[in-house]
């Protein structure tokens, strides 16, 4: 089994560590900010009500997360569109609407409802020619791709004038523009890669814009805030929240790729797997810079193991091994125990170790969840445990970064470039 997933294991190993260290804030299930556990299942609603932000952070945090999830689930529903999975496009249509209508929610708390009703009608009109465009990829009708790829770019200088009226100019309509139009770009790139079977450029793809988004999501927070309390989000804390924010979060939905990826053969599962690597290598990097470099070694061979249970867990799925799934189930506990052992050594008396481990069985089991469900194709409820494990997993590396520069606070970066540069967080280029 486990020669399917190889050294990638090791890679994958950095940044799942890491989701246990970093800080954000859930808005789908609110905890409190020092909780280290979340509900990992249960039943969901149709729509979740969002936590109001009461500060800068907190919105920045919000509109990070939404804005970086929207653009995964985006791209997913895309794909489905070029596999013909049409159940599965269905689900991703509906958790599309729901978080469009939260974020929409987020948005109108911060501009005012005026402004979150029309920012909605822009995000929906831009999704609606993002689901154009793969049909026409996946149709092969070039006409049509290019009617939505102009539909796209109008939707993009419509952002930019929608952000700068709700910001009263403090944001220019043109950077609004050239920001969605980004997205938009790399959203019809990755369709295009996709559709050509070049699955490496794909899921690059993929991941540069999910970083792109989730650096627009601390933008729109900055261009509603006066310019001292948008400066908050220029602080080297706050930049290094930012940053691990956006790592932790992008490993765990790059470890969902893969794990989806191994019902799709080896050559997707190769390039989704090639991600969490490159994710793993930045992961480390910040992490060494915090923890030093024998330190940031520990801890890669304690997530190490980690992660090698999670695609453990999958390939097991995949065979339809009961027995070896519940084998592996098994040792992925031994592995939580370890690493938790770690985090705890790391930030001392801050957090005791039992909360720790708690916190980290709730995020395996997020995992594990999500991919039994998306196996026995009940994808509505793979979209919900991929949404809600992502802020399970935002809210414990809340707590967690906060403890740990409790503990390290002499070692800890103070400038933009060790930081990452807030939330764009380019530690790997």
């Amino acid at each position: 089994m486990r020669s399917r997933t190889g050294p990638i294991i090791i890679l994958v190993v950095l940044v799942l560590a890491a989701a246990a260290a970093c800080d954000s804030q859930t808005t789908r299930q609110p905890s409190s900010p020092s909780s280290t556990q979340a509900q990992a299942g249960g039943d969901h609603e149709e729509h979740h009500s969002v936590a109001a932000a009461t500060t800068p952070k907190q919105l920045a945090a919000q509109l990070e997360q939404y804005f970086a999830v929207h653009t995964l689930l985006a791209l997913r529903q895309t794909r489905s569109v070029l596999t013909a999975n049409a159940s599965y496009r269905e689900a991703a249509d509906h958790e599309l609407e729901e978080y469009t209508g939260e974020l929409s929610e987020i948005v109108g708390g911060a501009y005012g409802d005026t402004q979150g009703d029309r920012f909605k009608q822009v995000w929906e009109r831009t999704t609606a020619d993002v689901g154009a465009y793969a049909d026409a990829v996946a149709e092969k009708d070039a006409s049509a791709k290019e009617q939505a790829r102009a539909a796209l770019e109008a939707d993009a200088n419509a952002y930019g004038s929608w952000l700068a009226e709700a910001s009263k100019g403090q944001a220019k309509a043109a950077d609004g523009a050239a920001e969605l139009n980004t997205y938009v770009q790399q959203v019809m790139d990755h369709a295009d890669a996709y559709a050509g079977h070049d699955y490496d450029r794909a899921y690059r793809i993929e991941r540069d814009a999910y970083e792109h988004m989730f650096a627009a999501g601390t933008s729109l927070a900055k261009a509603g805030e006066t310019p001292k309390a948008a400066a908050t989000l220029d602080a080297p804390a706050e930049k290094l929240r930012a940053a691990f924010a956006m790592l932790l979060g992008e490993h765990m939905q790059l470890i969902i790729d893969a794990q989806r990826a191994t019902f799709a053969g080896a050559a997707e599962f190769n390039a989704a797997a090639a991600q969490v690597n490159a994710n793993t290598a930045a992961l480390t990097k910040g992490m060494g810079a915090i923890v030093g470099p024998k330190k940031a070694v520990e801890f890669q061979s304690a997530w190490a193991e980690h992660v090698e249970g999670l695609l453990d867990y999958s390939t097991a799925v995949a065979s339809n091994d009961q027995a070896e799934q519940a084998l592996v189930r098994e040792k992925m506990r031994g592995y939580g125990a370890r690493l938790a052992l770690y985090l705890s050594d790391v930030v001392r008396n801050e957090l005791p170790l039992e909360p720790i481990t708690q916190a980290l069985g709730a995020h395996d089991q997020h995992l594990v969840d999500q991919i039994n469900a998306y196996a026995a194709k009940r994808y509505d409820q793979a979209q919900e445990m991929e949404v809600d494990g992502y802020g399970q997993m935002l809210n414990v590396a809340n707590t967690l970064v906060a403890a740990i520069q409790r503990t390290v606070k002499p070692q800890l970066p103070v400038g933009g470039s060790q930081t990452g540069g807030g939330g764009t967080a380019h530690w790997r280029r």
